[in-house]
């Protein structure tokens, strides 16, 4: 049992312009600044946008099932807050939450690591000397070490109440998007068309090419992640109903176009063949248009960028397992408040710590972990609950509907399922180690957990 006064809950303080700033501002972030060459390359050439769109469709639908659960059950943990009260009383309800709060620890701290592995190429453009400044103090695993750092540090900036942390992110979003129009701006008033050619085998297709989509729309989906993020703070949110739906739908939208407007000025601007190999394409992009001088300048922005998205990002995330732990299904110390500023001091802290860990992982592997983890549980796990919402629970109200279902939901299931198949065999092995590890540790400490008189776990 959880001591009242440590859990007098999270206070309902954030509204839709705040709510759209924590998604926009996590979905921005550093992702596409760090990708770009990553995602040309994956499909050989500029063609490989098809990817961007198709993931659009896949997010814009996923975003659906998102909006229908986070209007139905607001509160702190998201996936695990839908998965528990969905099939709460079943053998699932209790084996489902602690499973999706398992692979997030792996799959969450995996994605903002990549943000602060990302960040650091940007960091080495912004002071060219700081990469043998690190070395010449023998900091061991050098600039790892410092986006190792930087995590901790963002970590710490998060300890203090949700009220500050709203209008913390709409500040940090109002820079995102000018750093983000500024490429935009630049992109379209410099515009080459001759540069947006293809490469001679764009449109061979053949397993290989439907291989190259998935790595490209796996890219893709982990640039849009965070369109969702709204939902791991519902118990924070005024008016969920409303505002979730929107923010969710608002912030889709937005990036959609921001991000596919973004890539074709950067490329009709840096010849794709150069682009993708690039370690900081907004960078690069800066100095073939302005010089070196502008373009450091410029990567500081992109510093910027990045802390804003990692800071909404690490926040939205450390209320996941606090809601776990509070709800009884998740070890009890990740339910812990702080006594003054009401944040969750335990779970916060583990998240930080663990994407610390993983800053020491290559940013290939890490990217595509962050996503392939989550595909079962998570976003199949959703789907899954709405189609059981639907037909066995007309007790939960829905006051948001999702427009032409059950489509969406089907078209968001089979797009997951084409990703998790042509993921690599080594990160879909891990995938799995993951899930497999998870249902030993849950069925070791339901084992070992203390039960009460009516024999239910305490």
């Amino acid at each position: 049992m959880h001591d009242s006064s440590e859990h007098q809950g999270l206070r309902a303080e954030l509204g839709l312009l705040q709510a759209t700033a924590i998604n926009i501002t996590n979905m921005v972030g550093i992702g596409p600044f760090i990708t770009i060459p990553m995602f040309i390359a994956a499909m050989g050439g500029p063609h490989a946008m098809i990817a961007w769109g198709i993931a659009a469709v896949l997010v814009l639908c996923d975003g659906l099932v998102w909006s229908e659960l986070g209007a139905a059950l607001p509160g702190s943990g998201g996936t695990y807050h839908f998965l528990r009260q969905v099939f709460q009383g079943s053998v699932l309800g209790r084996l489902l939450p602690f499973l999706f709060i398992w692979q997030f620890l792996f799959s969450g701290t995996l994605e903002l690591a990549s943000g602060y592995i990302g960040t650091m190429n940007y960091v080495r453009h912004a002071l060219p000397g700081i990469e043998e400044s690190v070395s010449n103090i023998g900091l061991p695993g050098g600039m790892k070490t410092l986006a190792a750092l930087s995590a901790v540090g963002v970590t710490l900036l998060l300890c203090r109440r949700t009220a500050s942390l709203g209008w913390m992110t709409l500040v940090f979003c109002i820079g995102t998007l000018i750093t983000v129009l500024i490429v935009i701006v630049c992109g379209l008033l410099n515009f080459d068309s001759s540069k947006l050619t293809m490469a001679p085998d764009a449109w061979d297709i053949s397993p290989k090419w439907f291989q190259g989509l998935g790595a490209a729309m796996t890219i893709a989906i982990y640039d849009y992640l965070g369109y969702y993020n709204i939902c791991h703070m519902g118990e924070e949110v005024r008016n969920p109903a409303k505002t979730i739906p929107r923010a969710v739908l608002i912030s889709i939208g937005v990036i959609a176009a921001v991000y596919i407007t973004m890539n074709i000025s950067i490329i009709a601007v840096v010849p794709w063949e150069q682009a993708m190999k690039s370690e900081n394409i907004a960078a690069l992009f800066m100095e073939t248009l302005y010089g070196s001088a502008i373009a450091r300048w410029f990567s500081w922005l992109i510093i910027w960028t990045a802390v804003a998205s990692l800071f909404s990002l690490t926040a939205g995330y450390s209320r996941i397992p606090y809601a776990a732990a509070r709800g009884g299904d998740f070890f009890p110390v990740f339910g812990k408040l702080h006594s003054r500023h009401r944040y969750p001091l335990v779970s916060l802290g583990a998240i930080g710590l663990l994407s610390a860990a993983f800053c020491y992982i290559p940013l290939d592997a890490v990217i595509a972990a962050a996503v392939t983890v989550r595909i079962l549980v998570q976003f199949c796990g959703q789907i899954f609950a709405i189609f059981y919402i639907r037909m066995y629970r007309p007790d939960i109200v829905l006051p948001f509907r999702m427009w032409l279902y059950p489509l969406p939901a089907l078209v968001a299931l089979i797009g997951w399922i084409f990703l998790l198949l042509m993921s690599k065999k080594e990160v879909l092995l891990a995938a799995l180690a993951v899930m497999v590890s998870g249902i030993i540790v849950f069925v070791v400490w339901n084992f070992f957990r203390p039960v009460d008189s009516r024999g239910v776990h305490e």
